[in-house]
């Protein structure tokens, strides 16, 4: 009788869960929802499994997933195996032509067909597939500029192929969404110039996002949100809000570019971006489906 009773009340713990998460599955349901799956948050094949699962279940809950990767990590312990030193300017990796061979082939290749993998095993259909597919994602060359600390003059750095969208073209994803397939997507693209170029992760994918006016998109990295000046986690957030705390340095670092692409994600069109820690398990799934959330919700 204790084991019937042990399975009776597991059975009532799962249904009370799926109770409390009903609401919230009907309120995306029909939606789109961008997840940026960064190069931080891979590596772990059990996490891997659990993210895989919960991309899954939000096709099977009738949402619209779309998966969008980076792979910084990987792709510079390629270049190391393959004896192609790393140069950096101003923060940001220079990609010469050998150099973006390789990360097409990270991105593109390996990585991307690892996750497509993953998420054909829970049951459900992924098709990997980069900016290049059906015209999806043009480029250009990106220009960035840094100051001198010791002259304060300005000048333009040449990372080489690395890109910034110039043009998203929704019709394949719009295509794949009808025939209820998974696209999960390397952010790589053409220019018009007939080059290849590297798009930063975060960026496609709002770009991504903003072109499909996705309900949410969703960042996973390997922190569990934005912080206040008390280093006191914050649920939620306004864009004013978050152009205050970039402002008076409560916002610096690393942090900077990740509150930026989810400004510039809600000016595209999306609803809510949010922020959260892609190595605690199910993140995906407790974002979107438990009344708190996992992360930090930047609204217009």
């Amino acid at each position: 009788m204790s084991i019937e009773y042990d399975n009776l009340s597991e059975a009532e713990q799962q249904a009370h869960l799926l109770s409390q998460a009903l609401p919230y599955m009907q309120k995306y349901e029909n939606h789109t929802v961008v997840v940026k799956y960064g190069g931080h948050a891979m590596g772990d094949p059990e996490l891997g499994k659990a993210f895989a699962r919960d991309i899954a279940l939000l096709k099977q809950s009738g949402i619209n997933p779309i998966v969008v990767h980076g792979g910084g990590p990987q792709i510079g312990k390629m270049l190391t195996q393959m004896n192609i030193e790393s140069k950096f300017e101003g923060g940001l990796r220079v990609t010469d032509q050998r150099t973006m061979e390789i990360v097409e082939m990270v991105l593109a290749g390996s990585i991307n067909k690892e996750i497509v993998a993953m998420i054909n095993a829970e049951g459900e259909w992924a098709i990997g597939l980069c900016g290049k597919d059906g015209n999806m994602v043009f480029a250009e060359k990106a220009r960035k500029t840094v100051k001198d600390p010791d002259s304060n003059i300005e000048r333009e750095l040449d990372l080489g192929f690395v890109g910034e969208i110039s043009e998203v073209d929704r019709t394949l994803l719009d295509l794949l969404a009808k025939s209820e397939m998974i696209p999960v997507i390397a952010p790589v693209a053409p220019g018009r110039d007939g080059h290849t170029y590297n798009i930063n992760a975060d960026t496609f994918a709002g770009a991504i996002a903003g072109a499909l006016g996705a309900k949410r998109l969703l960042f996973l990295t390997d922190v569990p949100g934005v912080m206040n000046k008390d280093k006191e986690f914050q649920e939620e957030l306004t864009i004013a809000q978050c152009k205050e705390m970039i402002a008076d340095g409560t916002v610096a670092g690393g942090m900077i570019p990740k509150v930026e692409n989810c400004i510039d994600a809600l000016e595209k069109g999306v609803e809510g971006v949010v922020i959260l820690n892609g190595k605690t398990p199910h993140a995906v799934l407790l974002e979107l489906f438990t009344k708190h959330g996992a992360g930090t919700l930047v609204k217009k």
